[in-house]
């Protein structure tokens, strides 16, 4: 698992090892960041359930201005930590050891990129759309990585589905602000 491109281009990044654990495949970063890239420089991403960090630091390996990164697992928020002290990412960053739910129901900040990318079939995603319009900025984008079989709303608030294609076992969902319904 590499950084496809930015100012950690090519640099590897380690991920933990397990069943459970799911980084997201080469083909779909791929295809996440060919839909946002000219949406990333200078923006605030939010990387939840963030695993190894790999969608956040791509993001600011970009040019995104400041990413923060959230993960239960204090051996996930090590993996993020130890990949953006390799990629010399570490100063624009922030990673907070709990629960994303949690996190989006307590956090001020407000964000222009929020990545959704939790375990598989538990239906996290949808609670985390239910509350992501806390903490997004108008014009703001949402990109979510779920199972294929997990139904996620055409609509949250004012943001639509632009995009979703399946890549094996894996659904990518792109949600967009499609303005005020006044």
């Amino acid at each position: 698992m590499r950084v496809i491109t930015g100012t950690a281009k090519g640099r590897r990044l380690i991920t933990l090892e397990g069943e459970d654990i799911r980084p997201t495949a080469a083909k779909v970063k791929g295809a996440i960041f060919n839909s946002i890239q000219f949406d990333i420089e200078n923006r605030k991403v939010l990387d939840l359930f963030a695993g190894s960090g790999q969608l956040g630091i791509e993001a600011l390996s970009r040019g995104a201005s400041k990413a923060y990164f959230v993960d239960l697992s204090r051996d996930s928020i090590k993996v993020v930590t130890e990949n953006l002290e390799h990629c010399k990412l570490k100063d624009n960053a922030n990673v907070f050891n709990g629960d994303s739910l949690s996190f989006l129901k307590t956090t001020r900040e407000k964000f222009d990129i929020v990545f959704i990318d939790p375990p598989y079939k538990k239906q996290l995603a949808e609670k985390a759309l239910s509350l992501v319009l806390n903490v997004l900025n108008d014009g703001g984008i949402i990109v979510c990585e779920t199972d294929i079989k997990e139904e996620l709303p055409e609509a949250v608030g004012n943001y639509t589905v632009a995009k979703q294609d399946t890549y094996s076992k894996t659904k990518l969902t792109i949600y967009r602000y499609n303005g005020d319904d006044e």
